[in-house]
């Protein structure tokens, strides 16, 4: 029985590997877009906290400068609540009696409690 052979001038390779397109782009690119995504990121990061400290830094500004008109106003309704507390009590005790041992001011404070306070 004859034997048989390969064919005149051998077989086709052997394909051992998978001949799947390649889909997508190289690696490299993904770096590159990656690293350009994180840098404009990181800008604006940088933007938001610039932008954050300059608000910051004009709201101090701002009471810094209405300090001193707030404590005016303060001090006009101080002044109206003293002149009514000494009309009050003007009314109440008569005119010539005093309330105090001195003649000297001493700015009032004001505790506010809740109105429905029981004891």
């Amino acid at each position: 029985m004859p034997q048989d052979m390969p064919p005149t001038g051998g077989y086709e390779p052997v394909q051992y590997r998978r001949n799947l397109p390649v889909r997508g782009f190289r690696p490299a690119y993904y770096l590159v877009a990656l690293g350009a995504v994180m840098t404009y990121g990181f800008w604006r990061f940088g933007q938001g906290i610039r932008e954050k400290n300059e608000l910051a830094r004009e709201k101090m500004w701002s009471r810094i400068y209405l300090t001193p008109l707030l404590q005016a106003e303060e001090d006009r309704d101080l002044v109206r609540r003293t002149l009514a507390a000494g009309k009050m009590e003007r009314e109440l005790m008569g005119g010539e009696t005093k309330v105090y041992n001195s003649d000297r001011f001493v700015r009032p404070t004001y505790a506010v409690t809740p109105a429905n306070v029981t004891k």
